[in-house]
């Protein structure tokens, strides 16, 4: 991470140029780009060029992804050229290692949580992925991974070992700081909670939530290294 009083905050599922402007002009340290289809929050190759150009040594560029192989990755990576790779999906530790030493980016893994087995089922990434990502665990028939807007016990990251993780799910401006305070977290992601309508993010939510997250601070960017 960076300096200790420093907490980073993701803005993820930017769509515009206008909320990516409002995540920047917020002081957001990265921005999240959806490529998933079923997601109402998916980003096309060609959307993805323009917002990667506006956002570039701005705010760092993360490009999530479910389960994609690698010709998928790699037109990807040559549309946003990413600082990060944030795997979503079902992918094993093996499979994060892979994509680690193919395309040479750090990669933020996903981990959904719902019970204490699902936090410690994540420590068999805790020295592959760059970042672990702990968010709400979908429902079994869930048509997306995440971004639904549900939070889980923050009471199962009391004691979280992994040097550099990130909390998810159901996080908004009105719960992160008590969510940031119980669990201890540095690093935090929103999506749905910045939303206006589903998909669609709101500049005045998204200044709300670094003011919650960050109260005295003056939005110095960081990254997660």
């Amino acid at each position: 991470m960076t300096e200790k009083s420093h907490v980073i905050v993701k803005i993820c599922g930017l769509s515009s140029p206008e909320t990516l402007l409002a995540a920047i002009e917020a002081g957001a340290d990265m921005a999240g780009f959806v490529f998933f289809e079923k997601s109402p929050r998916h980003i096309d190759l060609e959307t993805a060029r323009t917002l990667g150009l506006l956002a570039q040594e701005r705010i760092a560029k993360v490009a999530l992804a479910v389960d994609a192989d690698d010709a998928a990755l790699q037109d990807i990576i040559d549309a946003l050229a990413p600082d990060y790779l944030q795997l979503h999906g079902k992918e094993t530790p093996a499979r994060v290692a892979e994509v680690k030493a193919r395309f040479g980016l750090p990669v933020i893994k996903a981990a959904g949580v719902a019970t204490p087995d699902d936090v410690e089922a994540a420590r068999a990434y805790e020295d592959i992925a760059d970042v672990i990502l702990f968010d709400a665990k979908p429902a079994p028939n869930a048509a997306i991974p995440g971004g639904g807007g549900v939070a889980f016990d923050w009471n199962l990251l009391c004691g979280v070992t992994a040097k550099n993780w990130m909390l998810s799910g159901g996080l908004d401006p009105g719960n992160v700081a008590a969510a940031m305070r119980l669990t201890g977290a540095r690093a935090v992601d929103v999506s749905s909670g910045v939303e206006r309508e589903r998909g669609v993010k709101d500049a005045a939510k998204i200044a709300a939530f670094l003011a919650a997250a960050r109260p005295s601070s003056g939005g110095i960017m960081g990254v997660i290294a």
